[in-house]
């Protein structure tokens, strides 16, 4: 009897912990919460005070129209990938553009190679199982 009841505990612990293992799907950040995370990370710049609120306001302008971008496709029911995607670029590059009036040559090119790589959302590549 106390065999059975380690072992359902311990099959217990396990089955918990394996779903634990897969994480959540996460919700989506809100346009501030995007903001502070891009400026958290645009700290390796060093900005002085009055290009860090230039470049907040530029962020934050960005982080709002691409969620509002977003909810008015979901809205309308047309979530084409290809169309968001279309959007974003031009939005990123109307973002960009602000940001090299900000940014010194150097700052732009630490922006563009390492920073703003690391704010799109990454997929894992891993191979997925075929269907039988």
């Amino acid at each position: 009897m106390k065999k059975q009841f380690v072992l359902m505990v311990f099959a217990a612990i396990f089955s918990f912990t394996s779903v634990n293992a897969q994480g959540g799907g996460g919700q989506r950040q809100t346009p501030e919460e995007m903001t502070k995370t891009t400026m958290e990370k645009l700290a390796v710049l060093n900005l002085d005070a009055d290009a860090k609120t230039k470049t907040e306001t530029v962020i934050a302008d960005f982080n709002k129209a691409q969620t509002k971008a977003r909810e008015e496709m979901r809205a309308a029911g047309t979530m084409d990938r290809e169309a968001m995607m279309a959007k974003r670029k031009e939005l990123a590059d109307a973002r960009d553009a602000k940001l090299k009036v900000i940014f010194t040559p150097e700052q732009m090119k630490k922006w563009i190679d390492e920073i703003e790589p690391s704010l799109r959302p990454q997929r894992g590549n891993a191979p997925r199982p075929a269907n039988k």
